[in-house]
């Protein structure tokens, strides 16, 4: 059961080389909109099972994501950070830490990137800077997710930021037709404080 607790109340400012990872601001909220809308992004995050409806999803209802993204800092039981390009100054996705277990000390990592900021190791930078934030500020002791086998490049994301290959929820998705099988990946403190130390 997930319990509300205050640790995700703080929604800190993680600046790297590459990107800045901060709060939600009211003008990134139409940028989410067309970052949501993306073929890509519909289709990666399994919010589609075929191409079809993958171009169906491609309006996204405007006034739930406005609703959504305009809460987002008030969340005490998640963390949720806009990614911003360092070079460029754009928002260029988002990463979410949520579904926390205050009883285990355990949470979930997602994340998603619209086309401009995907290949340039953004999302490595990204994923890296929230999980040392997470790590050394918050009382967890696992992290995990769950990334679908036609996605190789967020799997090596996650692998190079320390996340492990713990099993497999065989066929999980289906897509035009097509079984997907759901790579779960999860990081431990320990794993965390070995690659550190």
């Amino acid at each position: 059961m997930t319990t509300p607790d205050a640790t995700f109340a703080d929604k800190p400012t993680l600046t790297g080389g590459l990107v800045t990872l901060r709060p939600v601001e009211p003008a990134d909220i139409p940028v989410m909109v067309g970052i949501l809308a993306d073929p890509d992004v519909i289709r990666l995050t399994g919010s589609a099972h075929s191409s079809t409806e993958v171009e169906h999803e491609a309006s996204p209802d405007l006034s739930r994501l406005l609703q959504w993204y305009s809460t987002r800092n008030e969340q005490t039981d998640r963390l949720d950070l806009m990614v911003v390009d360092n070079a460029s100054g754009q928002v260029v996705g988002e990463v979410v830490l949520n579904e926390w277990d205050q009883g285990s000390r355990t949470c979930n990592y997602r994340t998603l990137f619209g086309p401009a900021g995907r290949d340039r190791g953004l999302g490595s930078e990204a994923t890296r800077l929230l999980i040392d934030y997470a790590f050394a500020h918050l009382p967890l002791h696992r992290i995990d997710l769950e990334v679908y086998a036609f996605n190789p490049r967020a799997q090596r994301v996650y692998e190079k930021a320390g996340f492990v290959v713990e099993g497999t929820r065989r066929e999980a998705l289906e897509f035009d037709g097509e079984r997907v099988d759901a790579i779960i990946m999860g990081q431990l403190r320990s794993d965390w404080e070995a690659a550190r130390g």
